[in-house]
């Protein structure tokens, strides 16, 4: 987390994401990629990374951290994953984490299959909206690691756009399973879920 230079919610289950990545792996998208932190790490177990992120400000702190890092084989791309024309059934890794819900959930998964290679994986981390009182008690035993975690690291991020999430859990996990079938959905503790998918060969 120190290796970060800052520590939230989203930096803390990056790992579930790297630990994701398939054995050799050649190329790989990060979809919402921010500053390009999770990219410049996943560059490090791909043959080559790709971010995508429509906020222009978040590309050139990607691309700063890149040319910083020595990361070669990089390349960031400032625009709308859902409307940017990727070639299909190209990358062996497609992940996004804490960016879906800026986009519609379920054309963003789509789109992702899409991009994926036959035997190729998927990961996604997410946020979403407790939609009744049973939702809220999962979180519950959060709250005092979150402060734990805050207080060891502190707690900020690269500045990049903030949107709360509008599909509850119950909608993810359902709309998950409709386009993903097969896909292991984990609730986590830091008020996040993860999606593990591998696309059949």
């Amino acid at each position: 987390m120190a290796q970060a230079g800052y520590w939230n919610h989203n930096v803390h289950y990056q790992p579930i994401i790297l630990g994701a990545v398939p054995p050799r792996c050649g190329p790989a998208l990060d979809v919402g990629c921010g500053d390009g932190l999770l990219a410049c790490k996943l560059a490090e177990r791909c043959a080559k990374v790709t971010g995508i992120d429509k906020d222009e400000p978040m590309i050139a702190k990607a691309r700063e951290r890149a040319r910083a890092d020595g990361q070669h084989h990089t390349t960031f791309v400032a625009a709308d994953f859902l409307a940017c024309p990727l070639p299909e059934a190209v990358f062996d890794f497609v992940c996004a984490n804490t960016s879906l819900h800026h986009m519609d959930f379920a054309k963003a998964l789509a789109a992702m299959v899409r991009v994926l290679k036959p035997g190729g994986r998927l990961a996604v981390i997410g946020l979403a909206l407790n939609g009744s009182a049973a939702d809220f008690l999962p979180d519950l035993p959060g709250v005092p690691v979150a402060l734990l975690y805050r207080a060891r690291y502190g707690k900020r991020g690269p500045g990049a756009p903030v949107k709360d999430p509008d599909m509850t859990w119950g909608q993810v996990r359902a709309t998950a399973n409709t386009v993903l079938p097969g896909v292991r959905y984990r609730r986590h503790l830091l008020w996040r879920y993860s999606l593990l998918w591998r696309k059949p060969a």
